[in-house]
């Protein structure tokens, strides 16, 4: 291990928040991912410093006003990932790597504002992920926000995902990259059709394989004020993560999602990182939130031998 190995500092972060899902029970992943051993597997594994700021605390949906039913709770959201941007901000500041754990795909939208605050400007984005995540509240089917996060940080979801000090876009259209995609939306695939992003459908992934679909898409997002991976745990099939809430056959076999996190390692491109989606409800003893460990864990640089 590295001098500069050794010292690198880990910020984990959780948010909580689960009201931009349509299921209950994402807002305990941080809990489930913690308790899978995050920090032992990173300081054991890597020789890392974990710092763990704990967690940005959402409203229960039982105490909290659905506001417009286009882009449900947004106030609420908005208002979670404004707190959350400012702890990912204050990790990069001091060169640590924020690490957050959601709570539903929503706040990213936290993670990439933070970024694009103290990095000024925007940044790459590699999104893995079964969806796209680009819808807007004018063509979301269900007026989830967690499938609207990627469209608001371009700056495409609308003036309602706009607030004071906020730097959008935080993604920069032209190095976003979306790998093990498998279920898309009507008005997803017109604005990706519109969009300078790299698309790796699973179809791809089968064709060519998972570690040229990550190089390319590691390669499209370089190059931008900070490159964020984020990693939605139902790119992964359901036989080996059925802990999330919206699960889609087909996905990432368990040796590909890790060969897919071991490829951004050695890329040593990484400058945040969110891991998102973990329902503890649906999990069978915790799957899910122990294969997220083992995937932050291989992003970051585990390795075999």
């Amino acid at each position: 291990m590295s001098v500069e190995e050794a010292s690198r500092e880990i910020a984990v972060i959780g948010a909580t928040l689960d009201l931009g899902a349509g299921r209950r029970g994402v807002d305990m992943g941080p809990s489930a991912i913690r308790y899978a051993g995050l920090e032992q597997q990173l300081t054991d594994k890597l020789g890392v410093r974990v710092s763990d700021a704990g967690n940005v605390i959402s409203p229960v949906v039982e105490t909290a006003a659905m506001g417009d039913e286009n882009a449900r709770y947004l106030a609420q959201i908005l208002d979670l990932c404004d707190r959350l941007s400012g702890l990912v901000a204050d990790a990069a500041g001091r060169e640590a790597l924020p690490l957050v754990l959601g709570g539903d795909h929503s706040v990213a939208l936290g993670s990439l504002v933070g970024m694009a605050k103290v990095r000024g400007g925007a940044g790459g984005v590699v999104w893995v992920d079964a969806h796209g995540d680009v819808n807007t509240p004018a063509t979301s089917p269900s007026g989830n926000v967690h499938g609207m996060v990627l469209a608001a940080a371009l700056g495409l979801g609308g003036d309602s995902f706009r607030r004071d000090g906020w730097p959008l876009p935080a993604v920069d259209a032209g190095k976003l990259a979306l790998v093990g995609v498998r279920s898309l939306d009507d008005g997803e695939r017109e604005l990706l059709g519109r969009l300078d992003a790299k698309v790796f459908t699973m179809s791809e992934v089968d064709r060519i394989g998972i570690e040229p679909c990550m190089r390319e898409a590691l390669a499209h997002a370089a190059g931008a004020a900070f490159l964020h991976v984020s990693l939605d745990m139902d790119a992964v099939d359901p036989d080996y993560a059925p802990g999330v809430g919206t699960p889609v056959r087909g996905g990432l076999s368990y040796r590909e999602a890790h060969l897919a996190m071991e490829t951004v390692a050695e890329s040593r491109l990484l400058d945040s990182m969110d891991v998102v989606e973990v329902n503890p409800i649906l999990d069978r003893e915790n799957a899910t939130g122990q294969l997220a460990v083992e995937l932050v864990a291989s992003a970051l640089g585990a390795r075999i031998l």
